[in-house]
């Protein structure tokens, strides 16, 4: 933004002629300030508001706001993540619960940045409006008295033409190079540039409509997160989802009623390297109708490459691996037995999980609830140094060590828990003959005992599961073409280069054009000058070739702002 746009919109008060007082800090007859009236201090508050000067300083602080939402959990995201982080920060968790920075992008502090932002650019944009507008339909400006001032300046001579000749072929030539002309007596004004405002105020429109499109989406648009394992389904009802954030206008009769299957799950790890270990791609195979009684459709879904059914978009957040596990009970009764998720915790995919039976029986047939805890490794390895780990992400050597507890799961209490974490407020650990707490270390196909005669714990197989994210935005249109149309107006403003140039035309010392020789010739004095309202481009090519056409030879030279030579004409107008 230029110093002499700013000013078109909060110009100083000094130049506001007649209306300038009203700007100006009222002061009483003793020559003292006075205190605003609440018209007055409105109208200030108004004017500091819409100021260019605040609208970059609301700008820059929605894009401080953000840096705690790409940095902490956010709970609309993965509720999963941010339930564990509340978990290992217990002193930082209350705060920032209080601040809202589990939930950056729906607080009131944020969003009353973003409305003053809103309505900061409004203030801005719409008196630059009529400003543009106004210039629009003005005419180039008359040439200045003394051209020679100019930045850039160049003359010739055109032999046989007369003034109004030569002006004919500047206007034409002017013209061919897409300036406006103004036709005067003894010159041309001419001038281009004018979608240089308008690139401008694109840009600045670009950002409402990306506010806009975004704020649309929030009230009535939705997102939701689920975890599917392979060879499961998903049906798009708010049950299915493991966690859901819906707009404020948003009612679950929206939801579209299409359901998808996930089939299988491709992963490829780079095995060498120093990027060994790291997932080179993956893509899970899907099926989906788009609605109860529809067609099957086939789709593989990847990494920016989402599916749309109906508006809705699911994309491929993450994946990680869901072990196989059978639970049996003191009289063999099987009470747990299929996938459970474990969640990655780190990059080679050593996992966290639980697994809560609450409906088992002693072998006296006590009821009785047991918990495991514990993480997978997919390629199980261990030194007496780091203790047991993951070598790599792929499920080349799957394992389970788990600890086992008994008790009160809590699932009674009525009070919300994570499927993901285990509540030890009324567990006790299971013990072993020698007094140690039970852990259970099982490889693939493998079978541990638990004591007492509490029944057995076996680890059956490994699936892998995908996490997704279900999301609807009415208006990401919206703020696509808003990107659309401020990059339009950024290469605009930036490659637009407003210019302005005069020809004056004057007959040789002579008075009737002949140059006082005698030799009866016809020649006319020219002279070009040029101005750019902007720095760069090259004027004084442009003003040397224009002279060129209209006369030989040319006679050009480059001005600098200053005190004029002796013997100069006077200061231009």
């Amino acid at each position: 933004m230029s110093t002499d746009e700013i000013e078109q919109i909060d110009p100083p008060s000094e130049d506001l002629g007649p209306g300038a007082a009203s700007k100006r800090p009222p002061e009483s007859t003793t020559g003292q300030l006075r205190a605003l009236s609440p018209v007055e201090l409105m109208r200030w508050t108004w004017r500091q508001l819409t100021s260019m000067r605040t609208a970059l300083l609301l700008l820059f602080l929605v894009a401080l706001a953000a840096i705690p939402g790409s940095v902490v959990p956010q709970e609309n995201v993965d509720s999963v993540l941010t339930s564990q982080w509340k978990q290992q920060h217990t002193t930082l968790a209350p705060i920032y619960d209080k601040l809202g920075l589990f939930h950056v992008f729906n607080s009131v502090w944020f969003a009353a940045i973003y409305l003053l932002l809103v309505i900061s650019l409004l203030g801005c944009i719409v008196p630059r409006l009529g400003v543009y507008w106004r210039g629009l339909r003005a005419k180039p400006p008359g040439p200045p008295r003394n051209l020679r001032r100019l930045p850039a300046h160049a003359e010739a001579v055109a032999a046989d033409s007369s003034p109004q000749a030569v002006l004919d072929v500047a206007e034409a030539a002017l013209r061919r190079r897409r300036f406006r002309t103004v036709r005067h007596d003894d010159a041309v004004s001419a001038e281009r540039g004018y979608l240089r405002e308008a690139g401008n105020l694109l840009f600045h429109l670009s950002v409402l409509l990306v506010l806009a499109g975004v704020a649309i989406g929030g009230l009535f648009g939705y997102q939701g997160g689920v975890i599917v394992v392979t060879g499961h389904g998903f049906t798009n009802s708010l049950s299915q989802y493991d966690d859901f954030k819906a707009g404020t206008f948003f009612t679950p009769s929206r939801l579209a009623p299409f359901s998808f299957t996930v089939h299988n799950f491709d992963v490829n790890f780079i095995r060498s390297g120093r990027e060994a270990g790291m997932a080179h791609k993956f893509s899970a195979a899907m099926s989906y109708r788009t609605t109860q009684d529809g067609p099957v459709r086939r789709a593989d879904i990847s990494v920016n490459h989402p599916l749309t059914i109906d508006g809705t978009s699911v994309y491929l957040i993450s994946h990680g691996y869901a072990p196989h596990i059978t639970v049996r009970d003191g009289k063999g009764h099987v009470v747990q037995s299929g996938p459970v998720v474990f969640m990655p915790e780190d990059d080679t995919f050593r996992s966290f999980g639980v697994v809560k039976v609450p409906d088992a029986q002693a072998r006296d047939g006590r009821p009785e609830q047991i918990g495991l805890e514990g993480e997978f490794y997919p390629t199980y390895a261990f030194t007496d140094a780091t203790g047991p780990f993951s070598a790599f992400p792929d499920d080349k050597n799957p394992a389970l060590s788990m600890l086992a507890y008994t008790g009160d799961l809590g699932l009674d209490s009525g009070r919300p828990q994570s499927v993901y974490s285990l509540d030890k407020a009324g567990l006790k650990p299971i013990k072993q003959a020698n007094g140690k707490p039970l852990r259970i270390d099982l490889m693939l196909g493998h079978t541990v005992l638990l004591p007492h005669g509490m029944g057995s714990v076996t680890f059956d197989g490994v699936s892998r599961y995908v996490k997704l994210q279900v999301s609807r935005s009415p208006a990401d249109w919206l703020a696509l073409l808003g990107m659309v149309l401020g990059l339009t107006g950024l290469l605009g403003s930036l490659f637009i280069r407003p210019r302005r140039l005069w020809v004056r035309v004057r007959p040789a010392d002579g008075g009737d054009g002949s140059g006082g020789d005698g030799s009866g010739v016809r020649r006319t004095l020219v002279e070009v000058a040029g101005l750019d309202r902007t720095s760069g481009g090259d004027l004084v090519g442009e003003i040397e070739a224009l002279a060129g056409r209209l006369g030989t030879p040319p006679s050009s030279r480059a001005a600098e702002d200053g005190p004029a030579a002796p013997g100069t004409e006077e200061d231009p107008a």
